[in-house]
């Protein structure tokens, strides 16, 4: 397989290699495609606990245990307040 790369990134390539951290070029597209992998596996995890929190919360608002949006945005803002005079003291 032959794979092209921009300047930069070629650059950017053999800069890697001769930090000696890696020994070859292939070595450094194995680690990027091994790091995009994770970074892809992480966030279809990201999005599955976001889909799994919002279910959770509608199943709550369907048991009627909802919170007024209003009310939750005064509790975290006087948290935030009061943290913020704790941190200045």
């Amino acid at each position: 397989m032959n794979v092209s790369l921009t300047p930069e990134l070629e650059q950017l390539v053999h800069q890697k290699v001769q930090t000696g951290r890696y020994t070859s070029a292939s070595e450094v597209v194995r680690e990027a495609l091994r790091l995009m992998e994770e970074r892809d596996r992480l966030e279809a995890w990201r999005k599955d606990e976001i889909r799994a929190q919002i279910a959770a919360g509608l199943t709550s608002l369907r048991a009627g245990k909802g919170e007024d949006g209003e009310d939750v945005f005064d509790r975290l803002e006087a948290e935030i307040d009061a943290e913020e005079r704790r941190g200045a003291e």
